[in-house]
């Protein structure tokens, strides 16, 4: 079962079963134990609709209120990419000590307001010299620590700040349009499956500059070991977003450019689709 989001119009596509329905709090309408089965009952009462709004070219991020955050270093290929750009300002050390922690990376990576959905631009940093999009299998947790859904995220960093100092991260990670979500919420009545793969391309001018897939079985981490860790001292009484971290980087003679296209698919859950532009 898949919700998408137009304003305070919720759209349901259930295996082609198309439902709408308007729904003035949507924090509180995804923050609740057993989200897929809740679903299943109510939206026989809501109106039915076709699936047109399947062609839309924006849908807001499917969050209300949530926090978003973000784990690091969770694959092979992330702990090098970043033990690269560190490697001149002497903290690489750290990235390949957290990989092999018990304790994982976990930070805060945006609000709402500065989150974008499907169809919308993200920026890069006008302070930034290397700028990469991360695709991300995004976990929906409700504020009992519940594993409710998925959706693709976008981590939007700037690699030459966190290089030049581990201590910059929020600067590298944390800024206007700096996430993006969607282009729906995923609500399986099973958790996804390990065999589900990520993918990204970006083009330039209609050219693909970078292509690469992986499957989430490369994860050094489970969900639930992170979401352990996040919940330990933080209560989320909305419920929080999850960003489950990434091995999909560009070639470190890679940057973005305004005007690039970010296509992030990952299997089941659908494609998440930004253009890249700059805060003026």
């Amino acid at each position: 079962m898949k919700i998408y989001r137009i304003g305070t119009t919720v759209f349901v596509d259930n295996d082609g079963n198309h439902r709408r329905r308007e729904i003035a709090d949507w924090t509180a309408f995804i923050n609740r134990d057993g989200l897929h089965e809740f679903l299943k009952k109510e939206i026989v009462n809501w109106e039915e609709t076709d699936g047109s709004f399947l062609d839309q070219d924006h849908f807001d991020p499917p969050m209300g209120n949530q926090e978003i955050w973000a784990a690091g270093v969770t694959y092979e290929r992330s702990k090098t990419a970043r033990m690269d750009e560190a490697k001149e300002s002497g903290g690489s050390v750290f990235y390949d000590m957290v990989y092999d922690a018990e304790r994982p990376e976990l930070f805060f990576k945006a609000t709402a307001q500065r989150c974008v959905g499907y169809g919308d631009e993200v920026y890069i940093r006008k302070d930034s010299t290397w700028n990469v999009p991360e695709p991300e299998l995004t976990l929906l947790i409700n504020s009992k620590g519940s594993i409710e859904g998925y959706t693709i995220g976008n981590d939007m960093s700037s690699r030459s700040i966190e290089g030049e100092n581990p201590l910059y991260l929020p600067q590298a990670k944390v800024y206007e349009k700096c996430a993006a979500l969607g282009p729906c919420l995923y609500v399986p009545k099973k958790p996804i499956s390990t065999t589900t793969r990520i993918y990204i391309a970006i083009e330039r001018d209609g050219k693909t500059m970078f292509k690469e897939d992986v499957a989430i079985s490369k994860m050094k981490r489970d969900f639930g070991e992170l979401v352990s860790f996040l919940f330990r001292e933080c209560d989320f009484p909305q419920g929080v977003f999850l960003m489950t971290g990434t091995c999909l980087v560009p070639p470190d003679d890679f940057t973005l450019e305004v005007g690039d296209k970010i296509i992030i698919t990952i299997d089941g859950v659908g494609k998440l689709v930004n253009y890249v532009g700059i805060k003026e």
